[in-house]
C-alpha cells in the first residue's frame, strides 16, 4: 500500500483476555492483590538487604537489584491491565504503546544479564573462594550491574526504533494484554522482515548467551562440590544455589516456550501464558523464593519485626 493511501494509526486497543463483566471484576481483584503482594515482597527484600549489615554482601547486592528489576517489570504491565479490567477501555496511544514495549524488553533483557551475573557470582564464591573478595569487590559488583542495564538498554534500542518507524494503517486491535512486539508486528502494513530478523538474532543471542554462562557456571559448581565437599557442605551449597536456579528455570522456561510455533490461536495463547509467567508470576514469586529458602533473610526479617514491636508498644503506652 502506498503512503498516500493509508492513515497512520495513533491509538491501539489492547484486547487482553476476552471475558464477561464478572470475570473482568475477578481479574481486577486478582491483579490488585497480586500487584500489592509483589510490590510489598520485593520492597521488603530491597529494604532488608539495604539496612541489615549481615546482608551487605555481594549475593544480596545482586538480589536487591533483581528485586528492583522485578518490581519495575511488573509495574510496566500490571497498572495498565488494572485500568483495562476496571474500565473496559483498552485504548493506548501509539507513543505509550511503543514506550511500554521498549521498557518491557529492556527490563526483560537486563533480567537475563543479571541472572547470568548472579550465576557467575555463585561460581566464583564456591569454586574460587580464595580470590572471591578480590574478583567480586564492591566496585566490580556495581560495574557488573551497571553493565547489565546498559547492555539491556542498547540491546533493544535498535528493534524499538525500527518498530516505531513501521507504518500502521489498521486494524488497531492488539491481541494481548500489553504491547508485545509479536502482535504489534502483525498489525503493521509495512515490510517487517528486517525487524523480525534483527529481533530474532538479538533475542536469541541474549537468551542463549546468558543461558550458556549460567549453565557453564553451575556445571563447574556441581563438579567442584561433588569432588571436594562433604555431604553437609554439599547440602549447604545446593541450598544457597536453589533459589537462584528456581528463578532461572522459570524465566528461561517461559522465554524459550515463546520460540515454540503452533497454530496461530495456540501460539497467541502460549504467548500470553508465557508473558503472564515472566512479567507477573516471577516477580510475585521472587521474594518468596529467595526469602523462604534463605536463613539470613528470614533472620533479618524476624529481627526487623522484633525491633518494630517494642516501638509499636511504646507508642500505644504513650497514647494511654
Amino acid at each position: 500500500m502506498s503512503p498516500e493511501n493509508w492513515t497512520q494509526v495513533t491509538v491501539f486497543v489492547l484486547l487482553g483476555f476476552p471475558s464477561g463483566h464478572i470475570l473482568q471484576s475477578l481479574l481486577f481483584l486478582g491483579l490488585t492483590v497480586t500487584y500489592a503482594v509483589t510490590a510489598t515482597g520485593n520492597l521488603l527484600i530491597i529494604g532488608l538487604s539495604w539496612v541489615d549489615r549481615r546482608l551487605h554482601t555481594q549475593m544480596y547486592f545482586f538480589l536487591r537489584n533483581l528485586s528492583f528489576l522485578e518490581l519495575l517489570l511488573v509495574s510496566v504491565v500490571v497498572p495498565k491491565m488494572l485500568v483495562v479490567s476496571l474500565t473496559g477501555d483498552g485504548s493506548i496511544s501509539f507513543a505509550s504503546c511503543i514506550t511500554q514495549s521498549y521498557l518491557y524488553f529492556l527490563l526483560g533483557t537486563t533480567d537475563f544479564f543479571l541472572l547470568a551475573v548472579m550465576s557467575l557470582d555463585r561460581y566464583l564464591a564456591i569454586c574460587r573462594p580464595l580470590h572471591y573478595e578480590v574478583l567480586m569487590s564492591g566496585r566490580v559488583c556495581f560495574q557488573l550491574v551497571l553493565a547489565s542495564w546498559i547492555a539491556g538498554f542498547l540491546w533493544v534500542l535498535c528493534p524499538t526504533i525500527l518498530m516505531a518507524s513501521l507504518p500502521f494503517c489498521g486494524p488497531n486491535g492488539i491481541d494481548h494484554f500489553f504491547c508485545d512486539s509479536w502482535p504489534l508486528l502483525r498489525l503493521s502494513c509495512g515490510d517487517t522482515h528486517l525487524l523480525e530478523l534483527v529481533a530474532f538474532v538479538l533475542s536469541t543471542s541474549v537468551l542463549l548467551g546468558s543461558l550458556a554462562v549460567t549453565s557453564v557456571s553451575y556445571a563447574c559448581i556441581l563438579a567442584t562440590v561433588l569432588r571436594s565437599h562433604t555431604a553437609t557442605e554439599r547440602k549447604k551449597v545446593f541450598s544457597t544455589c536453589a533459589s537462584h536456579l528456581t528463578v532461572v528455570v522459570i524465566v528461561y522456561g517461559s522465554s524459550i516456550s515463546l520460540y515454540i510455533r503452533m497454530s496461530e490461536a495456540q501460539s497467541m495463547l502460549l504467548n500470553k501464558g508465557a508473558s503472564v509467567l515472566s512479567c507477573i508470576v516471577t516477580p510475585l514469586l521472587n521474594p518468596f523464593i529467595f526469602s523462604l529458602r534463605n536463613d539470613k533473610v528470614k533472620q533479618a526479617l524476624r529481627d526487623a519485626l522484633r525491633r518494630h514491636r517494642p516501638m509499636a508498644g511504646r507508642k500505644n503506652e504513650g497514647h494511654l
